[in-house]
């Protein structure tokens, strides 16, 4: 006598996938994100020999250094945010007079012509512990003394505001003439 199989009630899951796909349409539409705010800076290129030392001379470099508890030294002095912005400024404006200032050399810059740029580099540093607000801060602060000398440029060649130069060749002439040099170090404990 043959066996008979008992049968397995089963639930009907067709309609399953439906609904996951309508909850996850749900979320989607309902759940708000919060839109990343960051620095617009173009990264370096990739160093083609890392090995290799750099050695800068101490007159081209603007040490800025912001430890944990938000405090900022500027060349080994407390400083403020709120000079910031000038003595970047002042440090980043070429000034071939001054054997303490960052030194100078002479480019042909399309559209300009002969321009002295300064050599100097804006080095920051930070501790692990310094709040992003500071850091942003810090960073405002520096993009400013340049966006400053980029529009000082572009008024004095092109009889216009840097943020309102439309044709490429002139960015290209005046970002050459104030290039944004900031080097930033990892990272690390700073008393």
């Amino acid at each position: 006598m043959a066996r008979k199989k008992k049968k397995v009630p089963e639930i009907n899951a067709s309609s399953m996938a439906d609904i996951s796909f309508l909850l996850l349409i749900f979320f989607l539409v309902t759940t708000t994100m919060d839109t990343d705010s960051g620095l617009t800076r173009r990264l370096p290129p990739p160093v083609e020999n890392p090995d290799m030392d750099v050695k800068v001379k101490e007159r081209n470099i603007l040490n800025v250094m912001i430890n944990k508890y938000d405090k900022l030294m500027v060349n080994g002095k407390p400083g403020d945010i709120s000079t910031l912005k000038d003595i970047t400024k002042d440090f980043i404006t070429p000034n071939p007079h001054n054997e303490k200032a960052p030194e100078v050399e002479t480019k042909e810059i399309e559209l300009i012509g002969n321009f002295v740029t300064n050599k100097g580099v804006v080095s920051l540093k930070n501790d692990r512990g310094t709040s992003y607000m500071m850091y942003i801060a810090v960073q405002n602060e520096l993009a400013k003394a340049f966006n400053e000398l980029r529009e000082e440029v572009a008024m004095r060649y092109f009889q216009q505001h840097y943020a309102d130069i439309t044709d490429k060749d002139k960015l290209d002439a005046v970002n050459k003439a104030v290039p944004v040099r900031i080097s930033e170090a990892e990272p690390e404990e700073i008393k």
